[in-house]
């Protein structure tokens, strides 16, 4: 049972109905994070605007599901965790893949280093030291990719703290937590 009541999308006609609407059209219906994040019109703006500015940045839409599921795992968010996994399908990422990434882990070079940055920063709540950020230099991620690696983690952290703390029901295919 959700820990603050779910808003109905469709007796929404104030500034947070064109978001929602928008939303929609992304998914095809308003997840349930959304209805819970609607109560408050700039948390609203916030997390879809962040969704949608990361969603073009350079580490890709694949990359960026893959360290949503590892920072979900970390944090015990099994609705993260449950539609991050279907979105990162969606973006091209194997089963085998996304089951890796939940772990922190990827065959790919460029993709491990991002996932071992991501799961650093959640590990040591943002406290990284130099070695940290030396090892994804070392593994040739830009200054830009490191960036963008902490944008994403920020971001996933704040939708992982919405769902856990407010209990949101998980209305994707559910995925088991590893941790």
């Amino acid at each position: 049972m959700s820990r603050i009541e779910l808003t109905n999308p469709d007796q929404i006609t104030d500034e947070r109905a064109e978001t929602l609407a928008q939303i929609k059209g992304a998914f095809g219906v308003v997840p349930n994070m959304f209805k819970a994040v609607a109560h408050s019109p700039a948390a609203l703006r916030s997390m879809w605007a962040q969704f949608g500015a990361l969603g073009g940045g350079t580490l890709g839409a694949k990359i960026g599901e893959m360290v949503a599921v590892a920072v979900a795992d970390q944090n015990r968010c099994d609705y993260c965790l449950s539609a991050h996994t279907m979105l990162g399908r969606k973006a091209g990422a194997s089963a085998e893949e996304m089951a890796n990434a939940q772990g922190g882990k990827s065959d790919d070079p460029r993709t491990a280093a991002v996932l071992a940055l991501a799961t650093a920063l959640v590990q040591k709540r943002g406290q990284i030291d130099d070695a940290d950020v030396q090892a994804a230099r070392d593994a040739g991620l830009s200054q830009e990719e490191i960036v963008e690696t902490v944008a994403h983690v920020a971001l996933n952290v704040f939708t992982n703290y919405i769902n856990v703390a407010l209990d949101v029901p998980v209305d994707f295919t559910r995925v088991p937590l590893r941790k």
